[in-house]
């Protein structure tokens, strides 16, 4: 039982088609799930799906593997999922594993297999194919040095099977995985109500005095009682000048009279996420230079929002919003037009107050996997989070909304969420 309602097969069995239609002739693709990783002593951090394993196949459980053949001699391993073997010591002790047939149910592959038997099967047929699809996180934005299980697998591939011919699946993935369907478009809708019916009960409990540690506390309540499964990443909750550490995770802090608060949250629902920030008023009215400062950042993001379309490329969209930012930074004394003329083009005036992107793609992981210098395409997900932050004020200022792209432009999917800066604090003081 999931706290979540299950998307259609039909989605994974339509994935795995697409990405069988990529795959080189007389070629085996094979995806494992990801670790149950020990954090100390006997305890274990909570398990989160491989999301490109999760894509093809909807299972969302650990010690699991799929084999895609479509030229396999052998009609069983064409498509075959291999799910962990369970017993009554493991039932009573973690809870209910998969039967085959619901990872039928839940997968649309009908050939399903135990863990155990994994060895044996393959090696009856990986020398059928000539050419093997392994997968590596290409993430460009991962930095991990741990050994994770695929970098494992890949090597035990590669002492057994020296003479095949290997290739990388993530190229593949990743331009799959960031064109959306329709209902994994829905499930990231879901994922984004619940963040708005986080952020309208923050507003109503934020005041002076207050930990930023108490927000977190009422995030994750209005998370878990809509059916998250938690946080999509480490929330940041930031008052006053922290909000200009742009990953303050500390979320320690009292929150003061005068400041402002930078809320950047995300819900994950049956393992899509949202990505929302907003930014607004301890005391729940804006000074004059805070709201300055404000409407600054919420005019750059509607530019920002109107050049999303189809054809796009991501960098050069960056560039024209950091224009349009240099604009909005003279009109507020932050940065001249001398300071422009005179900048290091390695390091540009606008850096000191807007140092980041301003959107990612978003889907199963809140940096999801993407082809940034590629042109955008209907049906991708991107967020829009420009940010102005000064710490000589104490002023640190995000917002960000999810944007999904169409034929004809792209929708903001969090217009419905309060933004307005007379908006928010009318909403505080009822």
């Amino acid at each position: 039982m999931k706290r979540y309602k299950l998307l259609s097969n039909q989605v994974f069995i339509e994935n795995r088609k697409r990405f069988a239609s990529t795959l080189a002739k007389n070629s085996i693709a094979i995806f494992n799930s990801n670790e149950v990783i020990p954090k100390n002593g006997d305890a274990y951090y909570d398990f989160k799906q491989n999301s490109d394993m999760f894509w093809l196949t909807g299972i969302d459980q650990e010690e699991c593997a799929v084999v895609i053949f479509p030229d396999c001699a052998i009609p069983a391993y064409r498509e075959a999922l291999f799910i962990k073997r369970t017993n009554e010591h493991i039932a009573v002790w973690d809870g209910h594993k998969y039967t085959k047939q619901e990872a039928t149910e839940a997968s649309g592959i009908e050939n399903v297999f135990w863990m155990d038997e994994f060895d044996g099967m393959i090696r009856a047929i990986v020398n059928m194919a000539e050419r093997i699809y392994l997968n590596t996180n290409e993430n460009d934005r991962a930095s991990s040095t741990v050994p994770y299980k695929d970098l494992r697998f890949i090597d035990e591939m590669r002492q057994r099977f020296p003479l095949h011919q290997y290739e990388r699946a993530a190229p593949m993935l990743q331009r799959l995985r960031s064109v959306k369907s329709t209902l994994e478009i829905e499930y990231m809708k879901h994922a984004i109500e619940i963040s708005n019916q986080m952020f309208l009960r923050v507003l109503k409990f934020v005041k002076p005095g207050v930990k930023e540690y108490e927000i977190e506390a009422e995030v994750i309540h209005e998370f878990i009682r809509n059916g998250a499964r938690g946080h999509s990443f480490s929330p940041i909750v930031a008052a006053g000048k922290n909000a200009c550490t742009l990953h303050y995770i500390d979320n320690a802090d009292t929150c003061n009279d005068g400041d402002l608060l930078l809320l950047d949250t995300g819900a994950e629902y049956g393992n899509y996420i949202s990505d929302m920030t907003r930014t607004f008023p301890i005391n729940g009215k804006f000074t004059a230079r805070q709201k300055a400062v404000y409407n600054a950042v919420l005019r750059v993001m509607r530019a920002a929002k109107s050049m999303l379309k189809p054809g796009v490329m991501l960098m050069e969209y960056h560039a024209e919003v950091c224009k349009i930012m240099e604009q909005e930074l003279i009109q507020l004394g932050l940065i001249s037009v001398d300071d422009i003329k005179n900048q290091n083009p390695a390091w540009p005036a606008f850096k000191k107050y807007f140092m980041h992107g301003t959107s990612h793609f978003l889907g199963l992981d809140v940096h999801d996997v993407g082809m940034r210098y590629e042109p955008m395409k209907a049906g991708m997900m991107f967020s829009c989070e420009p940010g102005i932050y000064i710490p000589e004020e104490g002023i640190g200022i995000r917002l960000e909304n999810e944007i999904l792209i169409t034929d004809n432009g792209c929708i903001d999917l969090m217009e419905h969420i309060p933004i307005e800066a007379d908006h928010i604090e009318t909403l505080m003081h009822q």
